[in-house]
């Protein structure tokens, strides 16, 4: 049986939609196939990548994606998530198929202010705040 294909979407690929790849990956990577992408693809964030190793996960050598090359390759997804705030999330493309969409706004790495540890601490909160809403969300998933 093919595994459902989730999608997280937010700004830039750089922290929010990567930690929520590559954490539903690690929590339940055998039930579903998952990426990632953005509106305006950018940078990694370090601190996100940081944050990540922390976890045994390496995404320093990866790429950021454009949900609009996606779309545009006609890619299809049971599930579409986007994790940046309401207003930008209502510019990610409506995939073909049949699709559910959800959204689940979680404050964003770039904007955290302080040193290198400070903003490091603030990454691990989103972090953790996205792990619990994924445990919630497999939860549901039959």
């Amino acid at each position: 049986m093919e595994k459902p294909k989730v999608l997280f979407v937010c700004i830039h690929n750089s922290a929010r939609s990567q930690m929520a790849e590559e954490l539903l990956r690690k929590l339940a990577g055998d039930r579903f196939e998952v990426e990632s992408a953005g509106l305006e693809p950018g940078k990694l964030n370090p601190i996100v990548v940081q944050a990540l190793k922390e976890e045994g996960i390496d995404i320093a050598g990866k790429k950021t994606n454009a949900v609009f090359d996606l779309f545009k390759s006609g890619m299809h997804y049971s599930y579409v998530i986007t994790v940046c705030d309401e207003a930008s999330a209502e510019r990610c493309p409506i995939f073909p198929g049949l699709c559910q969409r959800y959204h689940w706004s979680f404050t964003d790495p770039s904007k955290f202010q302080g040193n290198t540890q400070e903003k490091l601490a603030k990454v691990r909160e989103v972090k953790e705040e996205i792990r619990t809403k994924l445990k919630e969300w497999i939860a549901t998933i039959k």
